[in-house]
């Protein structure tokens, strides 16, 4: 069964890729759960942010994918065990005459390395399920996306999707949006500064501290001198907040109706559960 094979590869070590670091197993049982389940797992021992994301992205794909699907394939260090898992169902067999739809290039090459069928939205406009990461969740299940750079490619599978499972450590909740993680806005190159300048300027944003992204689009970090560019030729700007952001539906709506703006990270009302790992065990929110 899928349940119990979970926790037995949690044993094994795993080849990752760079953007999914190594996991360091401990030789430990882990508590079986089932697909229904809604209340937390305990777990005996404590585990690494790393073995936590990986129980998460392999339950979702556990509890949400079935043979027959169209899948969306999230972006960053826990969606990568989704998309793991995925391949692995594939390969045995347990699942079959799936298709999946990336959201970033890192995510592409993965999934064709894994074997797993892929198409387009071209193609496949409708999707019975996305699984991906957050940077940060709030009580009302709103989101930021695109610390690693995908946030536009993300958005526009995951709002296609009939389920949108969120996958997170305990890290990632908040009782507020932004002062926790910057909020992404990616914008054209073409007059960027302006751009910049005029997002910072609306109302619901008022306070934040816009930075221009520079060096690897897919990290906040500054880690080169070039101006970072996303897998759609676009820069991304991230608003700092120190201050919980108090509409965060009414932020998205002003920052997405500015000209110049491409997208954002703000996903609100897209959530359907949020699937939580952390020192307690493993627990579902539903929306």
């Amino acid at each position: 069964m899928r349940v119990s094979t979970i926790y037995s590869s949690l044993c094994t070590l795993t080849s990752v890729s760079a953007f999914a670091p190594s996991l360091k197993v401990r030789n430990s049982p882990y508590l079986a759960t089932s697909r229904a389940f809604a209340t937390p797992t305990n777990l005996k021992m404590a585990l690494t942010q790393d073995e936590l994301k990986k129980m998460v992205g392999y339950k979702a794909v556990d509890d949400y994918v079935t043979s027959g699907m169209v899948v969306g394939l999230g972006t960053g260090s826990t969606a990568y065990f989704a998309v793991e898992r995925l391949g692995e169902l594939l390969s045995s067999g347990e699942l079959s005459d799936i298709v999946a739809i990336p959201t970033s290039i890192r995510t592409k090459e993965q999934a064709e390395e894994l074997g797993i069928p892929l198409v387009t939205l071209d193609t496949h406009s409708k999707l019975d399920v996305a699984i991906d990461g957050a940077d940060e969740v709030d009580p009302d299940l709103n989101l930021v996306k695109g610390g690693g750079g995908a946030l536009l490619r993300e958005k526009m599978v995951e709002v296609m999707a009939d389920k949108f499972i969120v996958i997170v450590d305990e890290s990632k909740l908040c009782d507020g949006l932004g002062p926790g993680f910057p909020v992404p806005v990616e914008i054209t190159p073409f007059c960027h500064e302006h751009t910049l300048r005029t997002v910072a300027a609306l109302p619901s944003c008022a306070g934040c501290k816009p930075v221009l992204r520079m060096g690897s689009s897919s990290n906040n970090q500054v880690d080169g001198d070039e101006i970072a560019v996303t897998d759609n030729g676009n820069y991304i700007v991230d608003l700092h907040f120190e201050e919980p952001i108090k509409d965060a539906p009414k932020m998205a709506e002003e920052i997405k109706s500015t000209v110049g703006v491409v997208d954002h990270g703000l996903f609100c009302g897209l959530t359907t559960a949020v699937i939580i790992a952390g020192s307690d065990g493993i627990s579902t929110k539903e929306a």
